[in-house]
């Protein structure tokens, strides 16, 4: 027995090279690499009628963005549980589009909305800010992307928005280009609203990012161009990170060869969190996963522990050869004591999360009061976009501060 468990801590603790999401690339048109997007969701109104937000950033990945860049690597967790602070705790999915210009190494790449946002994030945390310098980027190609390329719900009541993040206007001068206007009035049709984050402050950018989100039925907001974030570090951080790695590694997955090798780049992008992010930004994704909203994130699909546990699943209905692999050759007996021994270590790390993930939100706020407020912050604001136009679809955010 006591080999088998090794075996087993093996298997759950070890991760092979780092495999992304996957993603799309453009040079001018689009070249899709990779898997094709999955499919939207079949909505059930009254069975599957959970609240939920699908939502896309359109970033500029060009030289002078680096500041803002590296904020959406440490902030994406915080929007992400500020957006799940609602009291319905929707279903989130996000997705990401990169955008440059022609004659960069790319002019978008595209990663579609899942509700796995570790890949989602492991891929972001690849981009680094570089080529561009010439004034106008392609704008116009990394909306049309964001509203075409997308797997966009189709129901009409998902929250539906789109980020636009830049600091320099679109390219209105190339031919073959499908300018904003006729996107924007696409998006209007999908129910997808539109947002425009000026980064900095020049000026021939104000009036078309004005433009577009008047046009995207969205709001605009200005930055100043590393993004006007709220970064503080906290005394939990650290302890918070460490307890949200031991807390991964209790995921056990099964399901069919196809299956498992999914789920094991999930895996893959999360041991790559652990590794390069930041102290700050694992703390984040912690209380990200410790809420209801987070939940998708952290089990992904096909987790052993979680559906065995909830009774959805009768663990004597599974075919051995759907087991995790040091599992296979167990008795029925030792499988069992492996999953009941994993969920109440789960449950425990669970709630020492939770208890230190309040004590850091109190501290946060704190320190943001004793500031003066964060009013102005790109936390505040997206916050502020949410709250007013999911509310429009009945989710209700309450009047006070974003997760920071």
């Amino acid at each position: 027995m006591k080999s088998k468990l090794i075996a087993l801590a093996l298997f759950a603790f070890t991760s092979a090279t780092v495999a992304f999401f996957p993603a799309y690339q453009s040079v001018g048109g689009i070249t899709p690499v990779g898997l094709p997007p999955a499919d939207p969701p079949i909505i059930i109104p009254g069975v599957n009628d959970q609240s939920r937000i699908d939502v896309v950033f359109v970033l500029d990945t060009t030289g002078s963005m680096g500041g803002l860049i590296q904020a959406a690597k440490e902030k994406i967790w915080s929007i992400a549980t500020t957006m799940a602070s609602a009291q319905s705790a929707p279903e989130i999915r996000m997705g990401l589009v990169a955008y440059r210009d022609r004659g960069d190494a790319y002019v978008t790449r595209v990663v579609d909305l899942s509700s796995d946002l570790d890949s989602m994030y492991a891929t972001l945390m690849d981009f680094q800010a570089n080529g561009g310098g010439d004034g106008p980027e392609s704008v116009n190609q990394a909306l049309h992307d964001a509203v075409h390329k997308i797997s966009w719900r189709q129901d009409t009541g998902t929250y539906k928005a789109v980020f636009l993040i830049g600091d320099a206007p679109p390219h209105m001068d190339y031919q073959d280009d499908i300018k904003y206007p006729v996107t924007l009035s696409a998006a209007k049709e999908k129910g997808i609203v539109v947002n425009a984050i000026q980064c900095g402050q020049m000026g021939n950018t104000t009036p078309a990012w004005q433009q577009i989100a008047r046009l995207g039925d969205g709001q605009y907001f200005q930055v100043e161009q590393a993004g006007s974030a709220v970064a503080i570090a906290t005394p939990f951080d650290e302890e918070i990170a460490t307890l949200s790695e031991k807390l991964d590694d209790t995921r056990l997955y099964y399901g069919t060869n196809e299956e498992k090798e999914k789920q094991q780049r999930k895996v893959e992008a999360a041991n790559k969190l652990h590794i390069a992010s930041s102290v700050e930004s694992r703390a984040r994704r912690a209380a990200f996963n410790a809420s209801k909203s987070g939940a998708a994130n952290f089990l992904g699909e096909g987790e052993l522990v979680d559906d065995v546990s909830s009774g959805r699943v009768d663990f004597s209905s599974i075919d051995k050869d759907k087991l995790p692999e040091p599992m296979q050759a167990m008795a029925p007996e030792e499988q069992e004591a492996i999953i009941s021994e994993t969920a109440g270590r789960r449950n425990e790390l669970q709630r020492q999360i939770s208890e230190l993930t309040e004590e850091r939100s109190a501290y946060l706020d704190k320190k943001v009061e004793e500031a003066g407020g964060a009013r102005d912050s790109l936390d505040d604001k997206i916050y502020r976009a949410v709250r007013e136009q999911a509310g429009r679809l009945g989710m209700s955010y309450e009047a006070g501060a974003p997760a920071y």
